[in-house]
């Protein structure tokens, strides 16, 4: 059924819980299934510039496993954030010698927040590094990084499952949704931080739910509400589940064509 179709491939942001991402890559690729076009938010930017880099799950997983999240000599404190953004680009470099979107081997877009005019951006050409390292950039944890005399961050606080920039370049457009939500008890919402992550975590899944809708095929994995968002030791957890979430859904779709 996908022959002679162009493939749309959206992927949101979520953090660690995105190598579900890379678990469902490896579960299309298994059926012979690639997508044309690519587009992602925060972590689903990061895997989705890899996927369109050609490389493999495993050359994927070691991206996001030798990669430091809290490194002593990358935190701040000349920069809004507690860890300097910008310090990842050398990281990033040996996997993008080229440094560029016309050097991937399929159209890439990436969503950043324009901190200063309050409006999400879309990269899709010219240089690579910066959009991506602006588009994982959680605040407050890492800082904003600097575009052309503007400040961008996470993609997530605008757009969080971008489907807007392949769905009129595709057929079929496949979506993996890792910011997941679950019911919570009373005494997960004791306090003002866990209050304020339950509100984000809610606004950001109202505004997936819809976006979803319009995939001809999506996931939204259970089990990774388990995973902390930047917990790395959950890397091989959360690819697992998107493994296992992405092989089935591609079973049934194909049994039933």
């Amino acid at each position: 059924m996908f022959k002679n179709k162009r493939i749309g491939l959206v992927l949101s942001g979520g953090g660690i819980r995105g190598m579900a991402h890379i678990g469902l890559i490896k579960a299309m690729r298994e059926h012979g299934i690639e997508a044309n076009v690519v587009s992602g938010t925060s972590i689903g930017a990061l895997v989705g510039a890899l996927y369109a880099n050609g490389n493999s799950a495993e050359e994927m997983l070691s991206f996001f496993k030798e990669t430091p999240l809290f490194q002593y000599s990358f935190f701040t404190i000349n920069k809004p954030g507690f860890i300097d953004t910008e310090r990842y680009a050398n990281v990033f470099e040996h996997f993008f010698p080229s440094n560029s979107f016309e050097s991937l081997g399929r159209p890439l877009y990436i969503v950043a927040t324009d901190l200063m005019r309050g409006k999400e951006t879309v990269f899709n050409t010219g240089e690579l590094i910066k959009p991506l390292l602006a588009s994982a950039a959680l605040p407050p944890v890492f800082s904003p990084v600097e575009i052309n005399d503007a400040l961008y961050a996470d993609g997530g606080i605008m757009n969080n499952f971008p489907t807007e920039y392949v769905e009129d370049k595709t057929d079929f457009m496949i979506g993996s949704n890792v910011s997941v939500t679950v019911p919570l008890q009373k005494k997960d919402l004791r306090n003002s931080f866990q209050l304020t992550g339950r509100v984000t975590s809610l606004m950001i899944h109202a505004s997936n739910d819809e976006k979803l809708q319009r995939c001809d095929l999506f996931i939204e994995p259970q089990g990774l509400e388990k995973i902390g968002v930047l917990d790395k030791k959950g890397i091989e957890n959360a690819y697992n589940i998107g493994y296992e979430h992405g092989r089935k859904a591609l079973d049934n779709i194909l049994s039933k064509a």
